[in-house]
C-alpha cells in the first residue's frame, strides 16, 4: 500500500513539476528512479497516463482524469494524518496558487505573509501570470481571476467587485482639458491596456443607464501590462481606464485623478476558482476563505479611493468613481 502512495505522490509530482527531472530534484530521487515508479504505475493500472516525447509530455485523457483523483486522495491522506494525530484537519503541504500579474504583486504577495502565519504547516507557491492557466493540467490548487468566467468545469467563489475608472495625472489635464463626455475623449491621448478589445476598453453606460456608448479615443500608446498603463498616466501621457486597485494609492496620493465618474463602465468580478471536486481539501478552503476575508465587501482600495474624493484629491466631480451602481 505504501508503494502505492509513493507512487500516486510521484506521478502527481511529476505533472506538476512538468518534467521528471524537475520532479526528481523535488522529490529527492534519481530521474530514473521516477521514470520507474511512474512507468509501474501505469504498467498496474494498464493504461497510459502520460504521453511522452523526447522534449516534453502531456497527460492523456485518462491521466487527466487521474491525476485529478490522485490530488484528491494524497490531499484526504494528509488531512487524515493531521485528524489523527492533531485532532483537527489543519491545512498542511504545498497550495499552487496562480494569479493575475498586477492583482498578485499589489494585493495577494503583502498579505500572503499573514495566511501562513495562521496556517504554519503550509507552504504556498504563486504563480503570477495574466493567461487562464488550465489548473488541472499545471496542477494547481487554486487560481484567482479577473473577469467573466468561461470554464463551466471549474467550483467558483465571488470574492469582490471590480471596478474601472478613467484617469489621467492633473498635470496631463491641466495641458489638454477635462472632458465632461465620452465624446471629448476623442480630442485626447488614450492610453490603453492591450490585453482586452479596444472597442470594450472604451465603452461607457451614460448617467440615466441607456445604451453602452463606445467613445473614439486617440489612442497613442498600447500596453499589456496594467501597472505599466498607470505609470505612463502619471508621467502625464495620456487618459487611461484602469480597475481601481491598481490605481488607488495613486489616485489617494493626488498624481492621478478620476474623469468622467458619472459615466459608468461594466463591473466584472474577482473570483476563486478551483477544480471541482466532491470534497475540496482544506488548505483550498481556508485559502479561498481568507481571501474572502481579506478582499470581500467593499474592498480597501476602494475605500481609499473614497477617501482620496472626500479630500479634493480624487475626481473631478462629487460623485462616484466609474462605476456600476
Amino acid at each position: 500500500m505504501l508503494d502505492r502512495f509513493e507512487d500516486l505522490q510521484t506521478f502527481v509530482t511529476v505533472v506538476q513539476a512538468k518534467g521528471f527531472g524537475k520532479a526528481a530534484l523535488r522529490i529527492g530521487i534519481a530521474k530514473s528512479a521516477v521514470s520507474r515508479r511512474v512507468q509501474e504505475l501505469e504498467d498496474r493500472l494498464g493504461a497510459r497516463l502520460l504521453n511522452r516525447s523526447t522534449r516534453a509530455f502531456s497527460l492523456t485523457q485518462v491521466g487527466e482524469e487521474f491525476y485529478a483523483r490522485a490530488v484528491q486522495v494524497l490531499a484526504d491522506l494528509q488531512e487524515a494524518e493531521a485528524l489523527a494525530s492533531t485532532g483537527s484537519v489543519d491545512p498542511l503541504g504545498t497550495l499552487r496558487v496562480s494569479g493575475p500579474v498586477s492583482f498578485g504583486i499589489l494585493h495577494l504577495a503583502p498579505v500572503i505573509g499573514q495566511f501562513l502565519d495562521r496556517h504554519l504547516q503550509l507552504q504556498i507557491d504563486l504563480d503570477l501570470n495574466d493567461r487562464f492557466v488550465d489548473l488541472v493540467d499545471e496542477g494547481f490548487d487554486v487560481a484567482v481571476r479577473i473577469g467573466h468566467l468561461k470554464d463551466s468545469s471549474l467550483i467558483a467563489r465571488r470574492i469582490a467587485t471590480i471596478r474601472h475608472a478613467v484617469c489621467a495625472s492633473p498635470d496631463y489635464l491641466a495641458r489638454h482639458g477635462v472632458p465632461k463626455t465620452p465624446a471629448d475623449l476623442k480630442r485626447h491621448r488614450g492610453l490603453v491596456y492591450s490585453n482586452v478589445d479596444e472597442a470594450a476598453y472604451w465603452r461607457f453606460h451614460d448617467p440615466d443607464g441607456g445604451r453602452p456608448y463606445t467613445a473614439e479615443a486617440g489612442s497613442v500608446l498600447r500596453i499589456n501590462n496594467g501597472d505599466a498603463l498607470r505609470e505612463a498616466a502619471l508621467a502625464g501621457h495620456g487618459i487611461a481606464v484602469l480597475p481601481t486597485f491598481i490605481i488607488h494609492r495613486a489616485v489617494a496620493a493626488g498624481g492621478l485623478r478620476i474623469v468622467l465618474p458619472e459615466y459608468a463602465r461594466a463591473e466584472i468580478d474577482l473570483h476563486a476558482v478551483y477544480p471541482s471536486r466532491r470534497n475540496v481539501p482544506a488548505k483550498v478552503r481556508v485559502f479561498v476563505d481568507f481571501l474572502v476575508e481579506r478582499f470581500g465587501a467593499e474592498p480597501y482600495w476602494d475605500r481609499d479611493l473614497e477617501q482620496g474624493r472626500r479630500d479634493g484629491r480624487g475626481a473631478h466631480s462629487a460623485r462616484r468613481p466609474a462605476a456600476d451602481k
